[in-house]
């Protein structure tokens, strides 16, 4: 077993999907135990566009490196199976809907009776509280409600579209997995568990935070006329294009961005990331574009007079230009001059991209069923205690008999519980 940061720490997973599966990946790769209880049939996500009955695409990118059981936590046999679990087990982490784990035994109260140490995460959609809090959901549908989805909306038709792969999930995965790792380190320092209580919803709402502050002296005559206005547009049956409009006209973008966006070249598209004012003075240095909102003395103005009529032609002669060399050519370019920028590129091109490999971002692993693969390496590396992925995704019950045998059962019960139908 690979000495990551979090050896000797073990991890009961009860989860689903993607913010705490990979959360979980994400913690065994730091060297914890994990081990993952599913019910009977598996997990939706394995049964997700199958490669082969049982493992998907999907299952396999978010769930390495965990021992996997399958058993039906409704029975009173697998039930006294959990408690053993509980109380040698450091963390326990929840995605179930609100009232799923009072239901399996497997809520909080219950599991500090059991181990009063115990570091307990539950994320679910919307929290424990408000008129939302029995309401499932998925990134999508939080996507939509917290405005993450409205902001920079990409349109299908007249309806807007959700972001892809679902960054709120992700985000989740990332935040629920740091939680844990400061509430070990309490528990290090003061020996008590405790519970966690993560949302999509909070999620969501702190990666919007420059659009979810509100300032009195500035926002309180705007906020509440864009919202009533908002209102009125929906009675109203207004498309969302419409919507939008109104939206802009409290919350208008300012035209002409020539720093921050994607250009076709003459053979792709490149992205530029200009935020600074001396960064964009050296776009301008190297494209001999002319932007009159920069004056002499190097200070920038946002909107001279004038500007609302020049900045379409600014950006159409951008466009133009950008057009008349290949992307790699503007990318020396910028290069030399210190201004960020990159090709856009498909997923699949970043398995034999140098700048994957030579960082370590890409790992080999040997699956039970699926045959050698490839995927994400952990994201980040510490130098006194590396991380490593402990291993491929477990087939569905994999590990039944072993992590039995550890709690103590004897070959006999096993089988027992076997052909009773407790387990796999």
């Amino acid at each position: 077993m690979h000495e990551g940061p979090l050896s000797g720490i073990k991890v009961l997973e009860f989860t689903q999907i993607i913010a705490g599966p990979f959360c979980c990946m994400l913690l065994s790769d730091m060297g914890a135990e994990v081990t993952k209880l599913e019910p009977l049939e598996g997990e939706p996500w394995r049964l997700f566009n199958e490669l082969v009955p049982g493992e998907s695409r999907t299952f396999a990118s978010l769930n390495r490196g965990k021992k996997g059981m399958s058993l039906d936590m409704q029975r009173p046999e697998a039930r006294d199976i959990i408690r053993r679990l509980i109380a040698e087990s450091d963390v326990m982490v929840i995605n179930y809907r609100p009232g799923v784990a009072e239901q399996l035994g497997i809520d909080y109260e219950t599991a500090r009776q059991i181990n009063p140490s115990i570091v307990y995460c539950e994320n679910t959609a919307f929290g424990k509280r408000g008129p939302l809090a029995q309401r499932g959901g998925y990134d999508i549908v939080v996507q939509a409600l917290t405005g993450l989805m409205a902001g920079e909306a990409k349109m299908q038709g007249d309806v807007p579209m959700a972001a892809y792969p679902a960054p709120i999930d992700y985000a989740t995965g990332i935040q629920m997995s740091n939680s844990i790792c400061a509430a070990l380190f309490h528990r290090e320092r003061t020996g008590k568990g405790q519970r966690i209580d993560s949302t999509l919803m909070g999620t969501a709402l702190a990666m919007q935070t420059s659009q979810f502050t509100w300032i009195d002296a500035f926002d309180d005559d705007i906020i509440p006329a864009l919202v009533a206005d908002l209102e009125q547009a929906r009675a109203e049956m207004k498309s969302f294009a419409e919507q939008e409009q109104v939206r802009f006209q409290y919350r208008p973008k300012p035209p002409g961005n020539i720093y921050y966006r994607v250009y076709q070249t003459a053979d792709g598209f490149i992205a530029l990331g200009a935020l600074s004012h001396s960064l964009r003075a050296r776009v301008l240095q190297v494209t001999g574009l002319h932007d009159p909102r920069y004056r002499e003395d190097g200070s920038f103005e946002l909107a001279p007079d004038g500007w609302a009529e020049f900045a379409p032609q600014l950006v159409q002669q951008a466009e133009a230009l950008f057009r008349t060399k290949t992307t790699e050519e503007w990318g020396q370019l910028f290069q030399d001059a210190g201004v960020p920028s990159g090709p856009v590129h498909f997923i699949e091109e970043l398995f034999e991209h140098p700048q994957a490999l030579d960082n370590g971002l890409v790992t080999e692993l040997e699956h039970d069923v699926l045959g050698h693969m490839r995927m994400v390496a952990p994201p980040f590396q510490m130098s006194e205690a590396p991380l490593a992925p402990q291993g491929a995704s477990p087939p569905l019950g994999r590990d039944n008999d072993e992590v039995l045998r550890s709690l103590g059962y004897e070959d006999a019960q096993i089988e027992t519980l076997r052909t009773s139908g407790v387990i796999r």
